[in-house]
């Protein structure tokens, strides 16, 4: 097996957070029911999310995913550090983040719009709409992470968000998107008040995961009370079978 270096270099920080490590904790806490590996490495099936976890981030734990992970990848690597990733991996892209966090009493959104639970029927249609929008990964399960929630206009999805990770009492918004052709309605920040309340009212935390450059969706997340706790990389990768 042929290796892009000898040796590999970390900057170690010091994971006091659970959010430090969010998808380690999910899937030792909220996810544990969708988790599989063992108590150093930890990873979703591929239908349900691409997400992987290392309790240490350690080239021995790095190389252990390499030979317990059942599929080649791509999977996705979350931490708030850069990191020199090499050994049996090979990192495809690594784009920049903010992991923000909804804890300020900001005044609430009315809700006016009717939101529906989406249920496995609506998975195709979700799906067509998280291939046009591209707000993350979004596989054949992952509505399995559940509070999945839509909007439609007649028979058709326009709009959704759901929970992604529940890392402890700390619950993530994730696949917040809108049809291109119904944009500029507030659909989405409907959903997002929606979100905001329900996990606020299961006695949980709300927090999110965003391109450092999105703006224009920073700006409504900040209007709705959260504020950015941290910078994330996430690391798209595959095994090296070169």
């Amino acid at each position: 097996m042929y290796f892009i270096n000898t040796k590999l270099f970390y900057r170690f920080v010091a994971m006091e957070h659970v959010l430090d490590n969010p998808a380690w904790n999910a899937l030792i806490s909220g996810n544990k029911h969708l988790s599989y590996g063992n108590g150093q490495i930890r990873y979703f099936d591929k239908e349900v999310s691409p997400f992987i976890a290392l309790e240490k981030n350690t080239s021995d734990n790095f190389r252990l995913l390499y030979e317990m992970l059942p599929h080649n990848g791509p999977v996705l690597f979350l931490t708030p550090v850069e990191m020199d990733i090499s050994g049996p991996w090979k990192v495809l892209r690594v784009r920049k983040g903010l992991q923000m966090i909804c804890d300020a009493g900001k005044p609430q959104d009315e809700l006016h719009l009717k939101m529906t639970p989406l249920t496995d029927e609506h998975v195709p249609q979700m799906l067509a709409l998280a291939k046009l929008t591209n707000p993350g990964p979004f596989e054949s399960r992952t509505i399995t992470f559940g509070h999945y929630y839509g909007i439609f206009e007649g028979d058709k999805l326009v709009a959704m968000a759901g929970q992604r990770m529940h890392v402890f009492n700390y619950a993530e918004i994730s696949a917040v998107c809108t049809h291109p052709d119904h944009t500029g309605k507030g659909y989405a920040r409907q959903l997002l008040q929606y979100q905001i309340n329900r996990i606020k009212a299961a006695s949980d935390t709300p927090f999110l995961h965003v391109s450092h450059d999105n703006e224009r969706a920073i700006k409504v997340y900040e209007s709705l009370g959260f504020s950015t706790r941290s910078q994330v990389y996430f690391y798209v990768m595959i095994k090296d079978q070169s």
